[in-house]
């Protein structure tokens, strides 16, 4: 039994809503379920619409008001993923605390659109919080029933369990890190399991329909205890051998004599003395280790007790401020207030570590007004890589005008690429409730410095600026209805660009030339005037995006893709992250031809996307069977490399190479030839991002994002071009790897968005990114990567060996 089998909290302590995520339908729906067999089946077949209608109940009585999912037409299988908070807390729960989740379909009419409805107890048999992924099977044509005991159990009865529902039982605690990762085994297991599977549909048929749900996890286990009650004692057992299981109130206590001896070694009464101590050639060392950490590990008492006494000595360097401030005890007012004197005097910080300074960790509003301040030193363009994580980090500021807000609005009334993204930013975040008044505050205070402009600003006086800006909102509103309007017509594709042209040429002429003009979601220093008819069109995919062609005020035009019902917010994050490491690698004079077209979220399912003249890998191989094909047909050479221009093949070996490194590092999943695009010029680039760090849709994803296809572009894997490769790959990454500590600051500060792939488990996505960039590894570590390999790296070159290492992982390729 180990130490953490002791560690928990006490339900009633946790003072946080009711937070679960509706993922998924499993089954087959269809004309024969119950819910709608009084249906013709001589009628027209219908698309079901189907939304999760979430009711809690405490003690068998409803308790709030229910919670509704969003409508999801594209099945099957039906896929909500949508993040669900009720307006109860965890601490206001009974230990007969249930949730009744009813699927309702608004396809048909009232009597015969329930699909069918579970409940289930969010405490077990333990009184321990459920956690993790929930399977629960549908009581067809039922509603959800939350009384005591309920009539739609989503349990499955144990007589009725299959091995399917072991299987994921087990599967659930894997995920949770509960059972030990064996990689060569759990592969092996993962594919019976999908025979298992098999098997199992064709039993059954797919005859029950199952809601799964994934329930939030804390730190440790949640065992439930009444607000204001004594502690939770075990139930008397007969005299046997049972093992019972005794929740202990003080683990994870500060133990009383430890904190005093502590306090006594921190005494402000030595500060004379220590302004003279220096450390020794062992505490030298790991303090220089400790300045090594990542921004996103934590301290151990020692560790801060070290950076404590030698706090003098290292006001030198700057590296050591933000180690220095963690080591803090901010509860005792004359430290704190020691700290933020030497904080006052210490050498400047960078950048990049003002941001660490802005995160969760820090509370302190001193602090946090010390890291804008340094803010204030960069320049808009290296301030608007960062905008997107600087309005996350209003969530952790204590006041609603704080001096982060009233910086990043004095910044952006200087600058209508700033104004703009800032108010966009701001806009999505109005919709959750928490945090409204905060962001609102914002939003206004931005609108208030905008109108007071002088002419001279943009050439147009604030209020005029401050209008084209609001004139974006409108304009992604009519973009809206014409998407519900294209999405009525029943037919084809090329049914729906006929009705979206039919529209832009009548009922929404307007649309074709703009009374005013509108300053471009995605680059606002130009001005649209208004849409093509003719040069727009619609994609051939489920939810039918917009690819819309503006006029410019200049006379040239610009395509945008408008997106509606895709939550965009994970793809403006990637983007923005690859668009960061272009700049950086620049900086480091190492051009890599990458293409970070710009994303922009204007709500939480809704979005435009930059347009980009390219073709998918699948549809390239499909017409021209290779590569090397296409890009002869666009620049031939009969003395270039096989058959086309140096540049052109360089070109695609660098974009090849950096996106290689950005996906590895990013854990970006779900690769395959639609979401690889290829441009004319030979630049190759990664769409679609709904999978990032480390999830991925395949059960044993490969680390490198590198398709066999692209191997043979550049000559096969024994070609010098193969090699030219490996080595753009491996300074890349390199040039990445002396930047870590930033890109983990900006992903920390995304910690409390809504963001699927972050917000599922904050930690521990931090923790895999940083695994990726492995800032925790020295010479010493990568040694072993270059054995048996025939790559020429010198075992004392670190360079060498980090070309060793990705050597090893572009072994796995994917299909």
């Amino acid at each position: 039994m180990t130490g953490n089998e002791f560690r928990f909290f006490l339900s009633c302590d946790i003072n946080l809503p009711v937070t679960f995520r509706v993922e998924r339908l499993e089954g087959t729906l269809s004309s024969t379920n119950s819910y709608n067999s009084g249906i013709d089946s001589t009628t027209e077949e219908r698309r079901p619409e189907l939304y999760v209608e979430c009711a809690l109940y405490i003690d068998g009585a409803p308790f709030g008001l229910p919670t509704r999912s969003r409508l999801e037409s594209m099945g099957p299988s039906y896929c909500w993923n949508e993040l669900i908070t009720l307006s109860t807390k965890y601490r206001d729960l009974t230990a007969h605390s249930q949730l009744a989740l009813t699927v309702w379909d608004v396809s048909c009419g009232k009597d015969e659109g329930l699909v069918g409805g579970a409940t289930v107890l969010l405490f077990n048999s333990k009184m321990q919080l459920k956690t993790g992924k929930q399977k629960l099977r549908l009581c067809p044509g039922k509603e959800a029933d939350g009384s005591l005991p309920t009539t739609t159990p989503g349990k499955v009865p144990r007589n009725e369990r299959g091995e399917l529902e072991r299987l994921e039982k087990l599967v659930n605690k894997y995920e949770r890190g509960q059972i030990q990762r064996v990689d060569w085994l759990d592969r092996l297991t993962f594919k019976a399991m999908e025979r298992i599977k098999e098997l199992e549909s064709c039993k059954n048929g797919n005859s029950y329909l199952y809601l799964v749900v994934d329930f939030c996890g804390f730190e440790h286990r949640v065992v439930f205890q009444e607000s204001g009650a004594n502690f939770l004692l075990p139930a008397p057992i007969a005299s046997s051998n049972e093992l019972v299981t005794v929740w202990d109130p003080e683990v994870g206590k500060i133990n009383p004599s430890e904190h005093k001896q502590l306090k006594l070694a921190r005494s402000l009464t030595r500060g004379i003395i220590d302004r003279d101590l220096k450390p020794s050639s062992n505490e030298r060392k790991s303090i220089q280790r400790i300045l090594k950490y990542p921004p996103t590990r934590t301290l151990s008492g020692d560790e801060k007790q070290l950076l404590w006494k030698f706090r003098f000595s290292l006001m030198s360097e700057k590296r050591a401020l933000t180690k220095f401030l963690r080591s803090v005890e901010w509860s005792d007012v004359q430290e704190a207030k020691q700290a933020l004197e030497l904080m006052g005097r210490w050498e400047m910080i960078d950048v990049c570590d003002a941001l660490e300074l802005l995160s969760p960790v820090f509370e302190s509003e001193e602090v946090r007004a010390y890291a804008v301040r340094v803010l204030e030193r960069a320049d808009d363009e290296e301030l608007q890589c960062y905008l997107l994580q600087l309005v996350q980090a209003l969530r952790f500021e204590r006041s609603d005008k704080s001096h982060l807000s009233q910086f990043l609005v004095e910044r952006s009334s200087r600058n209508i690429e700033l104004a703009s993204f800032l108010r966009w930013y701001v806009t999505v975040e109005l919709g959750e409730l928490a945090l409204t008044k905060r962001f609102y505050s914002t939003h206004e205070i931005l609108e208030e410095r905008v109108k007071k402009l002088a002419p001279t600003g943009y050439g147009e006086d604030g209020s005029k600026l401050w209008q084209s800006l609001v004139r974006q909102t409108e304009l992604v509103a009519q973009l809206c209805t014409i998407m519900r309007e294209v999405g009525a017509v029943r037919g084809n594709t090329q049914k729906k660009i006929e009705k979206l042209r039919q529209l832009l040429s009548g009922l929404l002429s307007e649309l074709t030339y703009f009374e005013e003009p509108v300053r471009s979601l995605l680059a606002p220093s130009v001005l649209i005037t208004g849409i093509v008819p003719s040069e727009s069109s619609i994609f051939k995919s489920a939810l039918h995006p917009l690819r819309l062609t503006f006029r410019t005020a200049s006379g040239g035009t610009c395509k945008m893709i408008f997106k509606k019902g895709d939550d965009i917010r994970q793809d403006q994050l990637v983007v923005q992250m690859v668009s960061l490491m272009d700049r950086l690698l620049k900086l480091e004079n190492l051009d890599l031809h990458l293409t970070p077209y710009k994303v922009l979220a204007t709500g939480q399912d809704e979005g435009m996307l930059e347009f980009i003249p390219s073709h998918s890998l699948a549809l390239i191989l499909s017409e021209h069977r290779s590569i090397i094909s296409y890009l002869q047909k666009f620049h031939p050479d009969e003395h270039g490399p096989f058959g086309i221009t140096a540049t052109c093949l360089e070109t695609f070996i660098k974009s090849c190479a950096g996106y290689s490194v950005i996906t590895y590092i990013l854990g970006i999943g779900d690769r395959h030839l639609d979401n690889l695009l290829l441009r004319d010029d030979g630049r190759l680039f990664h769409v679609d991002f709904g999978y990032i760090l480390g999830r991925d849709p395949k059960p044993f994803p490969p680390p490198m994002k590198l398709c066999k296809e692209m191997v043979e572009a550049m000559g096969g894997a024994e070609s010098p071009y193969y090699t030219r490769f490996k080595s753009y790959c491996c300074e890349a990454y390199n040039i990445l790897r002396k930047s870590s500590n930033l890109i983990l600051n900006l992903f920390h500060l995304m910690a409390g968005s809504n963001i699927p792939d972050i917000a599922s488990d904050p930690e521990k996505s931090i923790l895999k990114l940083q695994e990726k960039a492995l800032v925790h590894c020295s010479l010493k570590w990568w040694k072993p990567f270059i054995g048996g390999l025939n790559t020429g790296a010198d075992p004392g070159n670190e360079l060498g060996v980090i070309y060793a290492f990705l050597n090893n992982l572009m072994v796995a390729k994917i299909v």
